[in-house]
């Protein structure tokens, strides 16, 4: 069995043949869906990519969660399909309360691009079990709201649930609280992720291949299922 991952392109997207990309390369079967489309046309898990969705108009990811496409990850996300949101992605399952919190403004108010040092927190998602807990990897980063916000409530219950996946090392590029870098739902199929590890998955292209754990980690968990 060959895992089939979806990969929505919105107007404005700019990461999304990087993420089908990076599916074929850890091994599964890239499929393009499109924002006006509410057929997920039968894939095991969906990538919303990075990008600037609807022009970033109103907020980040407030236009594209009323999107045709999105109305069926919403309920097939609730009914355990596997998705990740990677940037923008990430913004777009707050905005569709997927994900608890919100990504704001990042506190230096400047656009961030560098290449990242993260520490992966939880390997108990879909899309985190190839990677070990307390693995650091390298991964790019490129946005302007990328702060991660939640009252302490919130906080305190992903911390206490595992919820973290992944968190920032070294000076926080962004004032993420607690230097959160993505989360997870309380199933684990959901995973927002700010910064890129489609990015990160050749040798020539990217500062690493360490992003690449986070595709063979879906596919492999598809193929077992």
């Amino acid at each position: 069995m060959t895992a089939r991952i979806g990969v929505i392109t919105f107007p404005g997207s700019l990461d999304d043949r990087d993420a089908l990309r990076a599916v074929k390369l850890a091994g599964g079967e890239p499929v393009s869906l499109w924002h006006a489309d509410a057929d997920l046309r039968g894939v095991d898990a969906v990538i919303l990519p990075g990008g600037f969705s609807y022009g970033d108009y109103l907020r980040c990811g407030a236009i594209a969660r009323f999107a045709p496409a999105m109305a069926s990850v919403v309920d097939a996300a609730r009914g355990g399909l596997p998705v990740l949101g990677i940037c923008n992605g990430f913004q777009v399952l707050c905005e569709s309360h997927l994900l608890p919190g919100a990504l704001r403004r990042n506190h230096h108010l400047h656009f961030r691009n560098r290449d990242q040092v993260l520490r992966i927190e939880s390997t108990n998602t879909r899309w985190t079990s190839d990677y070990q807990q307390g693995e650091e990897i390298l991964i790019p980063l490129k946005s302007g709201e990328g702060a991660y916000m939640a009252d302490e409530k919130t906080l305190d219950a992903l911390e206490a649930e595992g919820r973290v996946i992944a968190r920032y090392v070294g000076e926080n590029p962004n004032g993420s609280l607690r230097d959160i870098a993505g989360i997870t739902n309380e199933a684990g199929n959901v995973v927002g992720l700010m910064p890129h590890p489609e990015h990160a998955t050749e040798a020539l292209t990217g500062p690493s291949t360490d992003g690449l754990g986070f595709f063979t980690s879906v596919i492999r968990a598809m193929v077992a299922a």
